[in-house]
């Protein structure tokens, strides 16, 4: 509808601006979602050496529980993991809505300037007016 618009009033569509946000600069989120994303692969790593260590003690003390213990240990780290991959989700939700994904769009907008008597006058001096 905007180039039918244009098109009638002998303008050339006025592109709008859309934030580009340089992917090379870190945005907000990005340092916390590195710092973040750094926690979690320290504890996971961390977990698997304790997770290790404690299966060696319960095959060794065969006690009920350090296998009570391992089964916990289990249960945490598969939720660390999971956890890592819904901040990696977050973080690309995020960035689009900067519009750094695939989703941003232009928009043009035509704007005329002046009174309803000014356009009219505007029209029927460029012979695009009906009567």
């Amino acid at each position: 509808m905007s180039d039918k618009i244009s098109e009638v009033l002998g303008l050339s569509p006025m592109p709008v601006a859309v934030a580009q946000t340089n992917p090379d600069i870190p945005t907000q989120y990005e340092g916390d979602f590195e710092y973040a994303r750094g926690n979690m692969i320290n504890i996971i790593e961390k977990g698997n050496e304790a997770l290790d260590g404690i299966l060696d003690l319960a095959g060794q003390s065969q006690q009920p529980r350090a296998y009570e213990v391992v089964t916990a240990l289990i249960k945490t780290m598969s939720e660390v993991n999971k956890d890592l991959m819904d901040l990696t989700k977050k973080k690309k939700e995020l960035q689009a809505m900067d519009g750094l994904g695939s989703n941003a769009k232009t928009i043009n907008n035509n704007l005329f300037v002046g009174s309803t008597a000014e356009l009219q006058k505007f029209l029927k001096d460029n012979g695009t007016a009906k009567e």
